[in-house]
């Protein structure tokens, strides 16, 4: 069974910085693709940003380019672990955040989410 535990959101204030953390877990689970993805009260969930794990190629949202980096471990076991840097956090940048896993481009694994709220 494969297990996204999500850890590090919080109460920040604008111009902060936060570090999430993502541990994936699972027997033989091996993502091709890692992400975040966030949702704020009252909108759709929007991606944020991904990583591929053969060559560690990253995408940013619009957004958050520039302000946010994500980056991962690939353990040689069956963990693995991403992390989200958000510096020069805004009150916009409020919402749940949810580290996703899948193949390719498709997220199909999720986890269950850690608030992270920006004070203007």
């Amino acid at each position: 069974q494969v297990q996204l535990v999500e850890s590090g959101g919080g109460l920040v204030q604008a111009g902060g910085s936060l570090r999430l953390s993502c541990a994936a877990s699972g027997r033989a689970f091996s993502p091709s693709v890692m992400g975040w993805f966030r949702q704020a009260p009252g909108k759709e969930r929007e991606f944020v940003a991904s990583i591929k794990r053969s060559g560690g190629s990253t995408y940013y949202a619009n957004s958050v380019k520039g302000r946010f980096t994500i980056s991962r471990d690939n353990a040689k076991n069956t963990v693995n672990t991403v992390y989200l840097q958000m510096n020069s956090l805004k009150p916009e940048d409020t919402a749940v955040y949810y580290c996703a896993a899948g193949v390719g481009n498709t997220f199909s694994y999720w986890g269950q989410g850690t608030q992270v709220t920006v004070s203007s």
